[in-house]
C-alpha cells in the first residue's frame, strides 16, 4: 500500500479527482464503462465536486454507492443525499447512472448485489472504491465488533446497529475485488488509525481490506506531517 501525503483535505480531494478520471478513461477504453463505488462521507464528497473540473466520461460511468442506513434508522439526511448533492449539482453524472441501495428491506442487499453484476459482472468487480476510514477503524460500514466483517458469501450485506443504526455494506470481498482501492484520509483524529491501516492491523475492519492495488491519499493532519509529500 501507497501512502501519498498531501497539505489539506482540498488538496487530497484534487489528487483524488485526477486519479478517478485517469482510472475512469482507462476503464470506458477497455470495457466501455467506468463503475466506482463511494462513500457519502465528506472526503470523499470534496473530491466528487472536483471531478467536475477532471476530463471525466460522464456518459459512460456509474456511481454505486458503499453503504448506506437502513431506512427505518436513517437520518433526515442519508449518504444517498449527500452522494446526489454532490454530483448531480457539481458534475453532468446522468440521473439513472447514480446506483443507489434499495435501503428499505434486508432483501435489499440481495438486489443490490445483482444490480452490481448488471453493471460489473458476476461476481461483480468494480473498477474503482472510494474508500473513507473512520476513527474506530470503520471503512465502508465494516464497523468493529460486527459479524458483517465475516461475511465472505456474499457481495452486500447488512450491519447489526452501528451508532444508533443498521446498514447496507458492500462486504470485504467485494471491496478486495476492485481493481483500484483509494482511500481518502483526512483529518488529525484519524492519525492512529492511519498508522494502524498502513501497518495491515486486522483488529480494525480497515485492516482486512487487502493492500493490493491500493493507494492512499492523506492529509498532514492524519500523517502526522510524515511521508513524502505532495
Amino acid at each position: 500500500m501507497k501512502v501519498e501525503v498531501h497539505a489539506d483535505a482540498d488538496a487530497v480531494a484534487r489528487a483524488a479527482a485526477a486519479i478517478v478520471a485517469v482510472q475512469a478513461r482507462a476503464a470506458v477504453a477497455a470495457r466501455g464503462r467506468f463503475v466506482m463505488a463511494v462513500s457519502g462521507n465528506p472526503a470523499p464528497r470534496l473530491m466528487l465536486r472536483a471531478l467536475a473540473t477532471e476530463d471525466m466520461p460522464w456518459k459512460a460511468t456509474y456511481v454505486a454507492q458503499t453503504d448506506e442506513c437502513l431506512a427505518s434508522s436513517r437520518a433526515p439526511a442519508g449518504d444517498l443525499d449527500d452522494l446526489r448533492e454532490s454530483l448531480l449539482r457539481h458534475t453532468p453524472l446522468p440521473v439513472a447512472h447514480i446506483v443507489d441501495m434499495p435501503v428499505e428491506a434486508a432483501a435489499g442487499a440481495v438486489r443490490y448485489a445483482l444490480t452490481l453484476g448488471d453493471l460489473a459482472g458476476r461476481p461483480p468487480v468494480l473498477d474503482l472504491v472510494l474508500l473513507d476510514l473512520g476513527t474506530d477503524g470503520a471503512t465502508a460500514a465494516l464497523v468493529p465488533g460486527d459479524p458483517v466483517q465475516d461475511v465472505l458469501d456474499a457481495d452486500v450485506a447488512i450491519t447489526g446497529v452501528y451508532q444508533g443504526r443498521q446498514w447496507m455494506t458492500l462486504t470485504s470481498p467485494t471491496i478486495d475485488r476492485a481493481r483500484c482501492r483509494l482511500w481518502l484520509v483526512t483529518g488529525s483524529d484519524k492519525t492512529e488509525m492511519l498508522a494502524r491501516l498502513r501497518d495491515g492491523d486486522r483488529s480494525i475492519p480497515a485492516g482486512r481490506i487487502s493492500q493490493d492495488h491500493a493507494l492512499v491519499l492523506a492529509d498532514r493532519m492524519a500523517a502526522g506531517d510524515r511521508g513524502p509529500r505532495y
